[in-house]
C-alpha cells in the first residue's frame, strides 16, 4: 500500500481540515500516518490513521497565546524547529511515497525535498495570489522594522539554511508551496482570479459527518435557533458573553446556544434565561446544520462552516487572519463585523435581527450553500492526491 504521511500541529483548527481527507485515503487503502501530538491521539486514529506522535512546544491553553503577530509567528517557527528532528527520526526507517502537511507543518517540505518524496501543502487558510508579496509588502516591512520581527525573520532564513532546505526565503517557503489544496470555500480567498490554478486546487470546506464530536438537537419550542462561539483559543471573555446573553436572552422565539470555553466559570454570567443553554464546548457543524444564525470570531474553520451550512453571521474577529474573514463575510452579502470589546447588547440584537430578516442575506447565504456542496469534496482531494502519487 502506498504511504501517505500526513503531518500538523495539536490545533483543532489545524487538525479538523484534514480528518475527511484522511480518512477517505485510508478506505481507498492507503496506509496513512498522522504526526501530530498524542493529545489529538483519539481523533486520528478514529479517521483509521496511525499516529507518529511528536513533543509540540505550543501553548496548550488560551492565557498562553498571548502576544502579538510577531510573538504568535515566532511561537510557531519555535515548533516547527523543535518538530524537525523529531519528523525525521520518526520517518527515517518508515518513509512515505507522499507527505501532506498542514501550513504549520513546514518541516515536512524540508524532509521531502531531502528525500525526493512529492510534498502536498493541505492549506486550512486563504493561500498567495499573484503579485501578493507586492500587496503585503508593506505589512511585511512593518514587522520587520520591530526588532522582534527581524530576529523572526532572520532565525527562520537560518534554520531553513542549516536544514538544507533549497529556499532560504521563509514568506517563499510557506506561501510558495510547489502544490497545494486549498481546505476552504473559494469565496473566502482574497484575490481569488488572481490565485495559480496550476498550483492550487480550491476543495474545500470538506466538513464530514463528525459523529464523535457528539449531536445536538433542537429543542421542540425554539423557531429559531443561534449559535454563539468564539472558537476553541481566544475563548476567555466572561464580559462578552454577558452582553451576548443580555442581547438574545430575552428575544421572542430565538433558543441560543452560548459555548464560553473551559477557562470561564459560568457563575461569572450572573443569571442566565432558559432560552440560553450554556457549555464549555459543543457540537459546533451539528449545531449550524440546525441554525438560523451564528455569532462566531471568523476563524477559517467556523467562517467556512457558516458559509457550508447557509448561515448568517456576526463576525467578532479576535486575531491572525479573524479580521479579514471577517470583512470578506461582509463584502459576500452575508455577515456584519462587530468589535467584541466594544459592541453593545443593542448593537448585537439590532445586527442578529437586521441580518435574519433581509431576504437578500437569505438568498446569498443559499446561493453560496449550493455553490460549496457542488464543489470540492473529501473525494475530489484524494483524487488529487493519488494523481501526485501516480
Amino acid at each position: 500500500m502506498p504511504h501517505i504521511a500526513m503531518v500538523s500541529i495539536p490545533a483543532h483548527g489545524h487538525v479538523n481540515p484534514s480528518l475527511e481527507i484522511v480518512r477517505t485515503l485510508v478506505a481507498r487503502g492507503h496506509r496513512v500516518t498522522y504526526a501530530n501530538a498524542a493529545s489529538f491521539a483519539g481523533t486520528i486514529r478514529e479517521t483509521g490513521a496511525e499516529l507518529k506522535p511528536y513533543e509540540s512546544t505550543l501553548p496548550s491553553t488560551d492565557q498562553d497565546w498571548t502576544g502579538d503577530q510577531i510573538d504568535h509567528l515566532t511561537r510557531f517557527l519555535d515548533d516547527a524547529i523543535a518538530m524537525l528532528p523529531q519528523l525525521r527520526a520518526a520517518y527515517a526507517d518508515d518513509r512515505p511515497d507522499l507527505f501532506l502537511y498542514d501550513i504549520a507543518g513546514a518541516p515536512a517540505r524540508i524532509l521531502a525535498e531531502q528525500w525526493g518524496i512529492p510534498a502536498v501543502q493541505l492549506s486550512s487558510t486563504f493561500v498567495a495570489w499573484d503579485g501578493y508579496e507586492q500587496d503585503m509588502a508593506a505589512a511585511i516591512e512593518g514587522l520587520r522594522a520591530d526588532p522582534r520581527g527581524a530576529d523572526y525573520y532572520r532565525r527562520f532564513s537560518a534554520w531553513l539554511s542549516a536544514s538544507g532546505s533549497s529556499s532560504t526565503d521563509s514568506i517563499a517557503f510557506q506561501g510558495r508551496p510547489d502544490r497545494c489544496l486549498a481546505l476552504i470555500p473559494r469565496a473566502l480567498q482574497p484575490q481569488a482570479d488572481r490565485v495559480d490554478p496550476g498550483v492550487y486546487d480550491f476543495v474545500g470546506p470538506i466538513l464530514g459527518a463528525r459523529s464523535a464530536q457528539g449531536d445536538w438537537q433542537r429543542p421542540a419550542t425554539a423557531e429559531k435557533v443561534l449559535l454563539v462561539s468564539l472558537g476553541s483559543t481566544f475563548t476567555q471573555h466572561p464580559d462578552f458573553y454577558r452582553r451576548c446573553i443580555a442581547a438574545f436572552g430575552a428575544l421572542p422565539a430565538w433558543h441560543t446556544v452560548l459555548q464560553i470555553g473551559s477557562k470561564v466559570d459560568p457563575a461569572e454570567l450572573g443569571a442566565v434565561p432558559g432560552n440560553v443553554e450554556v457549555h464549555p464546548w459543543v457540537p459546533q457543524l451539528a449545531i449550524l446544520k440546525q441554525a438560523d444564525a451564528f455569532l462566531t470570531h471568523a476563524g477559517m474553520g467556523g467562517s467556512s462552516e457558516g458559509l457550508y451550512c447557509g448561515v448568517p453571521m456576526i463576525a467578532a474577529p479576535q486575531a491572525a487572519d479573524q479580521f479579514a474573514n471577517a470583512e470578506q463575510l461582509a463584502a459576500l452579502g452575508v455577515g456584519r463585523v462587530v468589535d467584541s470589546a466594544t459592541v453593545t447588547a443593542d448593537d448585537l440584537r439590532a445586527a442578529l435581527l437586521g441580518l435574519t430578516t433581509d431576504p437578500a442575506v437569505a438568498a446569498r447565504s443559499a446561493e453560496i450553500k449550493r455553490e460549496l456542496r457542488a464543489n470540492g469534496g473529501a473525494a475530489r482531494a484524494a483524487d488529487l492526491i493519488e494523481a501526485v502519487l501516480r
